[in-house]
Order: structure tokens, then sequence, then C-alpha cells
């Protein structure tokens, strides 16, 4: 019988009645959501490329607007030049947008089976380690399970009924088009009716369940599934399988998408009748394929044993979150990743792969603003590089799109990204269109999979092409004011406004686009220097980089969040935008620029001034980052748990925002706050900030160790200059010991922690006092796969 005292799983003892509660697995294509009761229960299919086809849209050249929209700017004209670009563009277009394109549900398995009295023990939870998910309970007949995984290795969805008395299991299955919950019929930003028709519900004589559907009269998609019974009966009815008196039941379920339903299910019908129904093997073979992911890092916060999901909440809610929770967040983190990203498939959308309306926020989509990003920020640094190649595939499989817009919006070469999209890149005029930083912070991940992974192959034929568009566009759109500066016009900072009344989003000089153009200018000279390109090219980025506005402090001693005269900061809002040098970007640390690096925590303090209800779940997450990187431990885990305080759902899913309106973020005005996985993401990626920073040439372990976390460890974490660092430490012993191994050739410095100052290194001749920084500071030579060990002397006494 499945249960679960693991350590790395959850346990709850409630049932989920809202697909949101429910039990999420996946394997990184299909996804699997199961709620519901003991009575009937719902298995969700998700696919990752179901989203609702509609036409694309045509966009009309409107660049010879940009001289008009330009001196409207610098005129002070903020509001007619929010207007300019979108009203020429109606003018100019038909009507061809069409209809939204969300992110669909693909089907429902729906089970029914009958109760046997008052039940006992219920428990339900998910391995995160194997990919599986489970519920069990006790009742007059016996002891009970239902278990389910979707194989990485067969791409088939399996599920297990079990009971542990002969013939005591009696119900029935269907596999049938979704139904939304009660009260989830809300619609989004006014979208139309969708176009969703129902083509084949049925079984057959092989013990078969078929589903196939059609949406917008050109999108085919369904599932077939096997159904077994053990040493019982199985019959059809009514389009769905009746089971009684059996020992087990396995249904075995395989989806096809974008396929003739005539060619499909007779291929479908075809694979699982060969494919054995064997549920113990397929799950062995799929669960050694994820542990390979999932296990490459191992945290130990050496929390509390770990309890349920209930009482560890309960904890939290009581002002004292357990460390245990956080920990099972990171975990749950990894796990929700490696399930909704993976080689071929589409990235993680906005709700990673899981969704049970027809109508999700934001469609579900790819928000570049922000949210894709944070979904992979853990990825690199916590050793599946295998999940982000779903995010370089589907941004280049774009790149006409891109040009496009480049060229039809702003008449410049390279490419410009939209700041939200799902099944085309074209951007409608608007005014996030004013917004030309997204193509540039995508490419930090390009550059960043080149320096933790060291594929020179990737860098030469898919970094350095991108990271050369998004150039070509700054080498365009750019102009030179007065002073021989280059001028960001427009220019936006996400999602603020400068103060003092007259303004809107659009500005001059963001210090985030800024930021964003001197990253990609410099990654972009770093990349023809290692692959020994000799370019003139190369000499014309050096020559923009140095004609980039310098970062400026205000009389507060805060970072201005505009690099122009005009614009005043404003301290009364979330976004933290033009702290992007600090964080996500590593250009401001402490040891190369202090003076900014404190204009940066100052600026933070400054924030502080709107309080936590204008917070949301994923600002939290991106502010404990932010904290990190500023050394400042016990803030950034303050972030983290307020998050489990205010957006965190029973199975550990994260909202938007304070879904129960507790105060503790913002307060949503329309119908519930929504499930939005990019918080998940981001405390993963949160807590190994706090415990590793890297970047080209410097490694700082346990940069912002918090008071709470005295003891623990955490091995498999990679660095930007090609090692992985393993580190177990123990605050009141003043002992820490460390292995770095280094994957190729590395020459860095280390910053040690703090709360010890003596180590010894072994081989010693690897190691020698980097005086530049001064004490604590190491600096390290390593060739391919050596190894250094570092301990504290206090250990070793």
């Amino acid at each position: 019988m499945p249960g679960s005292n693991k350590t790395h799983s959850m346990t709850m003892r409630y049932p989920a009645t809202r697909w949101q509660d429910a039990l999420p697995t996946g394997n990184g294509t299909i996804g699997a959501l199961l709620y519901g009761a003991i009575h009937h229960d719902t298995i969700i299919l998700n696919h990752d490329a179901l989203f609702y086809p509609g036409p694309r849209p045509e966009l009309h050249n409107i660049s010879d607007q940009l001289p008009t929209l330009r001196e409207l700017i610098h005129k002070g004209h903020y509001l007619e030049a929010q207007k300019l670009l979108q009203s020429v563009h109606a003018e100019r277009a038909d009507d061809t947008a069409g209809i939204r394109t969300p992110y669909q549900p693909f089907a429902d398995i729906r089970l029914e089976q009958t109760p046997n009295g008052p039940f006992r023990h219920y428990r339900r939870g998910v391995d995160f380690d194997t990919g599986r998910i489970w519920l069990k309970w006790t009742d007059e007949a016996g002891t009970f399970s239902r278990e389910a995984f979707v194989s990485r290795t067969s791409e088939t969805v399996w599920l297990r009924i079990n009971g542990n008395q002969s013939g005591s299991i009696s119900g029935e299955i269907c596999l049938t088009e979704h139904r939304e919950d009660p009260g989830q019929e809300s619609k989004w930003f006014g979208m139309d009716a969708l176009k969703w028709s129902v083509l084949r519900r049925s079984t057959t004589d092989q013990n078969m369940l078929v589903f196939s559907a059609e949406l917008a009269n050109q999108l085919h998609f369904g599932a077939v599934a096997r159904v077994t019974a053990e040493d019982g009966q199985l019959r059809s009815k009514n389009g769905a399988l009746v089971f009684e008196k059996t020992n087990s039941v396995i249904m075995q379920v395989k989806l096809f998408i974008n396929e003739d339903p005539k060619k499909a299910i007779p291929r479908l019908v075809n694979e699982l009748s060969r494919q054995t129904p064997d549920f113990e093997t397929a799950f062995e073979a799929h669960a050694q394929e994820h542990k390979k992911l999932f296990h490459r890092v191992q945290l130990n916060l050496n929390g509390q044993p770990a309890a349920t999901n209930e009482t560890l909440l309960m904890h939290a809610y009581d002002g004292e979150v357990p460390t245990a929770l956080i920990q099972k967040q990171y975990e749950f983190g990894r796990y929700l990743l490696i399930c909704s990203s993976r080689p071929g498939s589409w990235p993680a959308n906005l709700q990673g792969i899981w969704n049970g309306d027809f109508y999700p926020a934001w469609q579900a989509d790819i928000h570049n603003d922000e949210n894709i990003q944070m979904n992979y920020w853990q990825a690199l640094p916590g050793n599946l590089p295998e999940t982000v190649l779903p995010f370089f595939d589907y941004f280049e499989k774009w790149l006409t799109d891109y040009r496009e817009n480049a060229q039809k919006i702003y008449g410049c070469r390279g490419i410009f990204i939209p700041v939200a999209q799902t099944i085309h890149g074209i951007e409608t005029p608007r005014v996030w269109t004013h917004w030309t930083a997204a193509a540039g912070w995508l490419a930090q991940l390009f550059f960043d999979y080149y320096l933790f992974t060291g594929d020179l192959a990737f860098l030469r034929d898919r970094t350095l092409p991108w990271l050369t568009e998004v150039a070509l566009f700054y080498e365009d759109f750019l102009i030179e004011d007065a002073n021989g500066q280059l001028l960001f016009s427009p220019s936006l900072s996400p999602e603020n406004e400068p103060a003092g009344g007259g303004f809107n989003l659009i500005t001059m000089n963001a210090t985030m686009d800024v930021a964003v153009c001197r990253e990609v200018l410099t990654n972009l000279c770093r990349a023809y220097q290692i692959l020994n390109i000799e370019s003139e090219k190369s000499i014309r980025w050096q020559e923009l980089l140095k004609k980039l506005p310098k970062y400026t402090v205000n009389e507060d001693g805060a970072l201005c969040e505009w690099l122009h005269p005009t614009f005043k900061d404003n301290y009364h809002h979330r976004h933290q935008s033009h702290l992007y040098p600090l964080f996500p970007g590593y250009e401001i640390i402490p040891e190369t620029k202090p003076e900014l690096f404190e204009a940066c925590r100052v600026a933070v303090e400054k924030r502080l001034v709107i309080g936590l209800t204008s917070q949301t779940g994923w600002s939290l997450a991106h502010m404990a980052h932010i904290y990190a990187r500023l050394g400042l431990g016990n803030r950034a885990l303050e972030c983290l748990e307020i998050i489990t305080r205010s957006s965190t759902g029973p199975n550990l899913f994260t909202y938007h925002n304070d879904w129960r309106d507790m105060g503790l973020t913002l307060h949503w005005d329309s119908g519930h706050p929504p499930f939005q996985i990019d918080a998940n993401f981001g405390i993963t990626s949160a807590v190994q900030e706090i415990l590793l920073f890297s970047n080209v040439d410097l490694v700082k372990l346990l940069p912002a160790l918090p008071d709470k976390w005295c003891s623990g460890s955490i091995s498999g974490l990679k660095c930007r200059c090609g090692i992985v660092v393993d580190v177990e430490w123990d605050r009141p012993n003043t002992t820490v010991s460390a292995t770095l191994t280094a994957e190729r050739t590395a020459e860095f410095t280390i910053k040690l922690p703090d709360f010890q100052n003596s180590f010894i290194f072994y081989p010693a001749a690897s190691a020698q006092p980097d005086e530049k920084y001064g004490a604590g500071y190491w600096k390290i030579s390593l060739e391919k796969n050596e190894i250094l060990k570092i301990e504290s002397l206090a250990k070793k006494a």
C-alpha cells in the first residue's frame, strides 16, 4: 500500500475539492492532477502544447511613428505618447487579433468507487523523488489506495487502484472532456466564448476508452485508455467501464495532439495493446529516470521531522514557520520543474503544466517580464540543465516574429519580444510595446547556460546568435543625447511610473533597460573572446558600452530607477526592476562596486514604505533573492516565510497573492486569486541563492545564512565558473566543510563564511589568499575533474 514516511515527499490528511488543491505529477510534457474524494475522484490531464488556437495577428508597419513618439516623450506629453502606436496601428489594421489563446485542460479521468461505510486514516501525498502521487484510506471492507504517475520512459499516464482484501474493489471509470469546478467559470480580460467540441467518447471490446475533441475547428487532440481488472468483472456502460469485485484495477492512458484522430486512435490502441499492464515494472523504469534528476542536489536544513502539510502550515499561521516547511517547498519546486519542463517540450508556463480552467488567469501564458525567468532561475545552479532546453527552443521558434516586431514597430534590425505570448511572437501595440528589454533579459539564460555547462557548441550556435540579434536591435534603436550618451526612448521600468504626477509607464533611460543592455553587450564581447573570434562587430559593441549611461544615486542614497533627470524615484511600488544589476544580474557586488551596492540596499529599504499589502507571492520570492544578494539572510528567509503564510495552498501550490485575503499581500478584487507557479520555483531558487552565490570569477559560500539555519548541508549546486559545490555547516560550533569539483579548468576567487576564519585546503597548492579582496577571500585554481576540499580548523581539532 502506498503512503509516505520518506523525507522527499509531502502528505495531507484532507481530500482536495478543487483542482488547485490536487496532487500534481508529470513527465515534462504531460501533466496530471488527482483531486476529489473516496467516492468520486478526478484526474485532470494536461498537455504542455494545448493552447487554444487563434489567428496570427497582422502587424502593420508603424515604424514611421518613432520620431513623433520620441518628440512627444521629450516634450513631456506622456499620455499622448502612450496612445500613439496603439491608435496608429488600429487605424492601419483590420480586426485580425482574434480570440485570446489560453492554455487548456486536456481531458478528465473520472472514477467512481463504492464506499464501504465510514473511512479512517485517509491520507494523500506526493513522492518528490519518484513522481508518484497517491492516496489511501481504510473502511469496513479493508484498506484501499490509488496511485498515479506519468511515465518519462513510455509517455503513458498510469493509474492503479488497489485493495488489500480479495474482490473488494467495485466502481466505474471513464475518459471524458474536462468540466470546470463550480464557481470557476469566470472569464479573464473579456475573453470571447471558446469553440470546443467533443468528437468521440466511447469504449471498445478491448477494454479501451477513447476520447477525442477539437478546438476552434482546427486543433484535434485526444486520448486512449486501456483498463485491466485483476480477478474481477469488467463491462462497458454508457461510455464508461464498470469493474466489479476485483482485487486491482490498472489504467494506462496515452495522449495525442495536433493529429488526425482517425490515424491517432488506432495507433494508440495498438501501442497500448502491446504494452504490458505491469504497474510496478513501468513505475520502476520511470522512477529511475526521475530520481537521476531530483537527487542531483540534496538539501538538509536539520529541521524537525517532516509532518503533514496541515501541521506544517498551521505552525506557519501561528507565526513559527517550520524549517521543515521551507525545505519541503524547496524540494517541491525542484519536483515541479522536473515534472513540467523537459527537452522537446514547451517551457513551463504561468501554471507550469497544470490547469483546470478554460479561462486561466493571464491565459496561463509565457510572461516575459519576470515570470518565465523566475520559473528557470533554479535550474542551472540546481543542476537541472535539461529542463532549460525547452526555454531556448520556444523562444528561438518565434525569431521570425520577433524580427518582424523590431522592423515594423521601431524600424530596427534584430529582435523585439512582447511582454507575453503563447502560440506566436507577434506584438500588438500597447503601452508594453515601449518596454524593449524582454529579449535582453531572456538572453541572460542563454549566456548562463554556457557558464554553468561549459558547452562551447551551445555558446557558438545558440547563445552568440541570440545575443547578436538583441545587440542589433540596440544598435539601431539607441540614439545619442546632447552629451553623447546613449538614450533609451521610449523606455519603461516594469511596472512603475515616476513620482510627481503627470507621468505614466512611458519614460526615458529606465535603469533596467540600461542594465539589461550593458549585460547583453558585455556577454556578447565575452562570447567573442571565449570563442576566439576576431570581428569588427565586437569593436562596435564595446563602443556602445562606453556610451551607456552610468548608474546614479539619488538624494536619499538610493539607486535611481531612471537615469534621466526628468524622472524622480517613486518608492510606492512592489517592483524593483532598477535593481536588475544586483539581481537577477550580478554586475553590482560589494567587492567591486561598494558604493552602488550600498545604494541598492538603500533602494530596497525605501521600497518598504509600500508595506505587505502591495506585495504578491512572486514579488516576495523576488525580494528574497535581493536580500540574499545583499547578504541579509534573515530578511530573505522572512520573505519566504510570508509566502508560506499568505500565498501557499494546502498542497503547497503558490498563488499570485493572498488567497484568503489575510492582509499579507495585495487584495484581489475579482474572484479567487489564481494559482501561479512562479513563486514555487522562486522559493527553490531563493534558497539556493541564500546558500551559494557565483558569477564568472567569484563564488561565495553561505553568503546569506539565516540564523534559523544554524546547521545543515547542501550538495550538487553548480557555479558559473564551472564547479560543483557541496557544503556542510554548523554555526554554533563554527565548523564548515566544503568540496569543490571542477567540471572544467576553473580559476576563481572564493569567499568563505565569516563565522569562521581559519580554514585548511586539500590540496593546499590549489588555494592562495586573494589580497585584492582581503581576509576570507581565496584564489582557487583547479584543473578539470580536480577536487578541492575545504575544512575549518575548528572541525579538525
